[in-house]
């Protein structure tokens, strides 16, 4: 295995061995990101192939449950026609070679993972696949297109001869690498498409795997940060004598640029007890008595002024037509992430440079902004991306890495810092609070001819991506600007409030509140034109057969709804993924039950069919909690939640049998670990309106069904 804190000093590991680079539209000539010695062929962004049969994949996404170390190692290994288990995997350092082609950056986010790595892996196997199939075709004295492979053999069937892979490797490393190489059928697929098991299943099952939380570094000191409770607040001053009295605790530091207050110990409890006994006065700046009341108040006039609205799209005339109008207003709450592992960094700043070793989705920015902290060049700066214990998006941020780089600095000294479930609650970047407002207007015929739809909701990628062109965020109009349902006449306006919360991507971002309001105002539509829900929506889907396709698919699969429940559909397309939910709801006064979910879902090429199920069902239960239970509220300025016990999310007991349908595709794969969370959101919504009558027009239902 080539060490993720050394990946330069390859000649011991690879002596001998053959070394292949391929960029991500084909091969590169030299990367800088790592440097070999002259007897290996040249260091490689994606793959190494040794003499003794075994291939390292080095994979430049974050493996946070989703499966990427199963799911981009097996796409290399079936173009390389190699047994997967003779495969590992390596996490690639921050360099330029490791950016992914779609958002031109180390990053993790939006379930773009397998879609973006298709094909420069495809390729990456192919041509390696292409230069040992060379080697062996120049060693025996034939045409190489007489030769082929399997299981790691290269084999002439003419002589039966067979060539092993790592017998191959010093010749193939003499060979030039051949440009567009062809790639497989997927007819000819051996790993793509089967329940390949997870390579990660054992480490993290016998507690070998490493998350950020595990890193140890010899001299390590270990660290906390208090950040100021209030929204745009600033530290006054604070009195350090009585957390310097905790046993354990060696120093207190007020971090640069606000970041807060870490109290530095020489174990991790020590350093959250020095927290708690840190006296400290604030400035708490003009959101010191807002209120989540007080945003949906103001979102509501925003809505109706439309003050500040920007115009998203439009189509055809929504003003000139006329018919039944159907109007619904629709609310969601801040929403924290809440991954299982709080966030945590460890830092090492020396005269050499910075060395990093953290569970980040965004190795770009954690290397750029810890280089501008430490005053070094970017090339100085290592990051060892460790295993994520959860993220949803939260750890796509360079917040955390930060503190633990500036406190470094300052300290002189390795320092680990880790947030504790308050502080991880209490400063996220949350999904918005979010208000929907649509218009709709019905034809003679019962069919759905005009929509006016006013989105406010703060932007959500101005905080990591910088403020969105134009005014206009994309991202918090996701499934409304990009909706597949063909209505004639269409506006789409968008508010951003700008309320001084910070705003982040958080699973299925932006949709998680727009398909809820969508969804619920197709239901509402249909019931005013005393159409059937799925039916109605077919209608408005005649140019999109793959979304018809999964909405006719759960319908289909669902059973018929057991006595005192009801079912309630919704469908969602997030990034190409199709995905079309039925939930199944039974309610005793105003608690809702769900007891069964059928998810189906269509995401072009299944990798591996396991993963796909495991995302859309925990992407399911992800979305139940932000329907049922789970929601952050602003008290004067500050989140009030603290830990689990205030901050609810979907426990075991309560969690619906989910049966899950992926279909079966040849196009080209897209994400499937966001698609379903969406969905059943509105699902849950539709089910309450079909069992009781009633609208319920605020996330979580706990919270909407006592204003229904």
């Amino acid at each position: 295995m080539i060490s993720r804190s050394d990946f330069v000093r390859l000649s011991a590991a690879l002596a001998g061995g053959m070394v292949l680079e391929f960029g991500v539209n084909g091969c590169s000539n030299r990367s800088s990101a790592v440097s070999a010695p002259k007897t290996v062929f040249q260091p490689s962004q994606w793959l190494v192939v040794r003499p003794d049969e075994t291939v390292t994949i080095i994979i430049n996404k974050s493996e946070m449950g989703q499966g990427v170390a199963t799911g981009l190692p097996t796409i290399v290994a079936d173009e390389l026609d190699v047994p997967f288990e003779r495969t590992s995997v390596q996490f690639a350092p921050a360099a330029p070679e490791y950016v992914d082609p779609l958002f031109k950056a180390q990053l993790t986010a939006g379930s773009r993972a397998i879609h973006a790595m298709w094909m420069p892996l495809r390729i990456a196997g192919a041509t390696a696949r292409a230069m040992l199939v060379s080697a062996a075709a120049q060693k025996w004295s034939v045409a190489p297109s007489t030769l082929r492979t399997s299981a790691g053999y290269v084999i002439d069937p003419a002589s039966n001869r067979r060539a092993s892979y790592g017998s191959l490797v010093a010749d193939a490393a003499a060979l030039p690498a051949p440009k567009n190489v062809p790639l497989k059928h997927p007819s000819q697929f051996t790993l793509i498409g089967r329940h390949n098991k997870r390579s990660d299943t054992l480490a993290k099952v016998t507690g070998s795997a490493k998350f950020g939380i595990d890193q140890r570094v010899p001299g390590m000191k270990f660290a906390t940060v208090l950040h100021p409770p209030v929204f745009g607040s600033t530290i006054r001053s604070f009195d350090a004598s009585k957390a310097k009295q905790v046993k354990g605790v060696t120093e207190v530091v007020q971090l640069p640029d606000n970041m807060g207050i870490a109290v530095v110990a020489n174990n991790t409890w020590a350093a959250f007890q020095g927290r708690l006994a840190l006296t400290v006065a604030y400035d708490n700046g003009p959101l010191a008595h807002t209120s989540s009341d007080d945003l949906y108040a103001r979102f509501r006039r925003l809505a109706v002024s439309k003050a500040g609205a920007k115009v998203a799209l439009v189509r055809g005339n929504v003003d000139a037509t006329h018919g039944t109008v159907v109007t619904g207003t629709f609310e969601s709450p801040f929403v924290a992430h809440a991954a299982m592992e709080p966030m945590n960094a460890t830092a090492a700043v020396t005269a050499d440079g910075v060395e990093i070793w953290a569970p980040t989705q965004g190795q770009t920015l954690t290397q750029a902004s810890a280089a501008k902290i430490a005053g070094v060049p970017l090339e100085k700066v290592k990051v060892h991306t460790t295993y994520l214990g959860g993220a949803f998006g939260r750890r796509c941020y360079a917040d955390f890495t930060n503190e633990a780089v500036a406190l470094s600095k300052a300290i002189n000294a390795p320092v680990q810092v880790i947030w504790p479930r308050e502080e991880d609650l209490q400063h996220d970047y949350y999904k918005p609070l979010a208000l929907n407002q649509i218009r709709g207007v019905l034809d003679a015929n019962g069919d759905l001819v005009a929509v006016d739809h006013t989105v406010v909701m703060d932007s959500i990628m101005t905080d990591l991506l910088g403020p969105p062109p134009n005014g206009i965020d994309v991202i918090s109009l996701s499934a409304v600007l990009d909706t597949q349902y063909a209505v004639r006449n269409y506006r789409v306006r968008y508010i951003n409030p700008k309320t001084g919360v910070p705003a982040g991507f958080l699973r299925e971002p932006g949709a998680n509140a727009n398909v809820f309001a969508v969804e619920s105002f197709m239901d509402d539509a249909a019931h005013v034109a005393g159409k059937e829900p799925a039916a109605f929506r077919l209608r408005l889907l005649s140019g999109a057969p793959r979304a018809a396709n999964v909405i006719r698919t759960v319908v289909g699969r669902a059973d018929k709804a057991a006595a005192g429940t009801a079912h309630g559909l919704a469908y969602a397309n997030w990034d190409g993924t199709d995905c079309a939910t039925i939930a199944e709801v039974s309610m005793s006064g105003q608690t809702v039950r769900v007891h069964r979910v059928w998810v189906v879902a269509d995401c072009g090429t299944i990798v591996n069919p396991a993963i796909v199920e495991q995302q859309l069902a925990g992407a399911t239960n992800y979305g139940l909690s932000m329907a049922l239970m789970s929601k952050i509220t602003l008290k004067n300025g500050a989140v009030a939640e603290n830990n689990f016990y205030d901050f609810n999310v979907l426990r075991l007991k309560d969690a619906p049998r989910i049966d899950v349908h992926a279909v079966k595709s040849d196009a080209p794969p897209n994400g499937i670990g966001e698609a379903a969370t969406a969905p059943v959101i509105a699902a849950v919504g539709n089910a309450i309106f079909a069992l009781t009558g009633k609208r319920v027009r605020r996330l979580p239902f706990s919270d909407g069904l006592a204003l229904a």
